[in-house]
């Protein structure tokens, strides 16, 4: 019996769930990947209806599915700007647009904003609500207490030289590569990954091996702990013939802990070549960039990368990825390649700009006077905000006790030297006793919305998205 075949149309995404992860069996290896139309048909039913079903009989049917938003791919959620830096906790675009654009439908009956007025976000983040503000044709103004949200907020909705900082970044990969032309690092790296490629196509090939170990047709545990075991003692050897120095000879600061010695010498030079451009524009982007690789290249597992366990410095068997990898040596790849990302992702967002502005204030909500400090940096968006005033508010509040947000980005505060506010952070984890943090957060949120409500129009609508476990947000007054 023949079996239809479909060729993978976004092969990045598709290979990264259902082939990669083992979900699907490819067909052939012909150069193209190809996989059972059925199979993938059935997969996405399966996946679907089972989803929607669980959340149903939990919720009522009554709950919009909609909202759920499944039917966009991991790209589409990520689109332009909103992934050029990592961030835990943030809302996709596409929940943003269906609130604030202009469409109705059977649960959304009203618009509740139109082009030309504001809306504010006083737990900014990483800027989500800005950049599809932006896109809808509406000014927005975002708060944040975390000095390096504000940067990466800002760094998305602020207009910059495409050409000039292409060049700049030319330049700096430039005297990255000669820095690092006499390092044993690189030509280490390149030897082990060498070697870790054909190890794990023989051993580990994908996505055989995850569909085999799925099924439990081998000890899949002693078969990894088995080669572990031998690519550790390569790996060893390959550590002392180059002479490569795992650890930095202190473990003080985030920095010292968390990078291989030979990264941290990369960071610390590619630092200071940022320093050095003039442009504070295209300096901001530079250190985005920078932080973006950075987080990429500490010495952790690839499970570990959104929430540090223990520093890793030897090969390991990746239970993500199904295959033994290992920590980076350098930075040199993850730069280019999130360099010449970046570039290409803010200029598919000059495509879409329309003619408005965002911009996102580093403060406090409970009690920053938002014309005050807004008046310091855009005096156009103040005059505005004076006399049409803010439309209404479109949030996600931080959720109590799951995220440090000052301390997912230790590293970016640690390198760049930004002033560190965890103490008026809402809700963060390390937060006293459950009981405390929780009546402290209420207060919290309270306090951040009388504040907002000085500047909002008569007639505001907000919106917040709130992962309400505890059930405090019918409660607060």
């Amino acid at each position: 019996m023949f079996q239809q075949l479909t060729e993978v149309a976004d092969l990045k995404t598709v290979r990264s769930i259902v082939i990669n992860y083992g979900r699907i069996k490819k067909v052939g290896s012909n150069g193209s990947v190809l996989i059972a139309k059925d199979d993938l048909f059935d997969y996405y039913k399966a996946y679907k209806n089972s989803r929607e079903f669980v959340w149903k009989d939990q919720l009522g049917d009554d709950l919009n599915w909609a909202l759920s938003f499944e039917q966009y791919t991991e790209s589409q959620t990520t689109k332009h700007v909103h992934r050029l830096h990592p961030y835990k906790g943030k809302f996709i675009p596409q929940l943003v647009e269906y609130f604030l654009d202009n469409h109705t439908d059977k649960f959304k009956t009203e618009t509740f904003f139109k082009k030309g007025d504001i809306v504010l976000d006083p737990f900014c983040g990483s800027g989500t609500t800005l950049v599809q503000a932006n896109e809808l044709g509406i000014n927005a103004v975002g708060i944040d207490i975390s000095a390096f949200n504000a940067l990466i907020s800002n760094i998305k909705v602020k207009k910059v030289n495409l050409v000039e900082l292409q060049t700049c970044i030319n330049d700096v990969s430039h005297w990255l590569r000669q820095f690092t032309s006499e390092q044993a690092n690189v030509e280490f790296e390149s030897k082990l990954t060498e070697y870790l490629n054909k190890y794990n196509n023989k051993f580990f090939p994908s996505p055989e091996f995850k569909i085999r170990a799925r099924k439990k047709e081998f000890d899949d545990k002693s078969y990894t702990a088995e080669h572990e075991t031998i690519v550790l003692k390569k790996y060893n050897e390959v550590v002392e013939l180059y002479g490569i120095k795992l650890k930095q000879n202190k473990a003080e600061r985030f920095l010292d802990k968390w990078f291989a010695e030979s990264v941290r010498e990369e960071i610390d030079f590619v630092s200071e070549q940022i320093k050095r451009v003039k442009s504070k524009e295209i300096r901001d982007v530079l250190t985005v960039i920078l932080s973006r690789t950075i987080r990429s290249c500490r010495a952790t597992t690839h499970a570990d990368l959104a929430t540090l366990v223990e520093p890793v410095t030897t090969t390991y068997y990746c239970a993500k990825h199904g295959k033994i990898c290992k920590p980076l040596f350098t930075i040199v790849s993850k730069w280019e390649r999130y360099s010449a990302d970046t570039v290409k992702r803010l200029a598919q967002f000059d495509k879409l700009r329309t003619d408005t502005q965002q911009i996102c204030l580093n403060g406090d909500s409970t009690n920053i006077d938002i014309l005050a400090e807004l008046k310091k940096k855009n005096k156009d968006l103040t005059k505005l905000a004076k006399t049409r005033k803010i439309r209404g508010i479109f949030s996600s509040p931080p959720y109590v006790g799951l995220i440090d947000y000052h301390e997912q980005h230790a590293y970016a505060y640690d390198l760049f030297g930004f002033e560190r506010r965890d103490a008026q952070e809402i809700g963060a984890m390390f937060e006293k006793q459950p009981k405390q943090a929780q009546a402290d957060y209420a207060d919290g949120i309270v306090n951040v919305l009388r504040n907002a409500r000085k500047f909002l129009a008569e007639d505001f609508d907000f919106f917040l998205v709130a992962n309400d476990k505890y059930n405090f947000y019918p409660h607060l007054n």
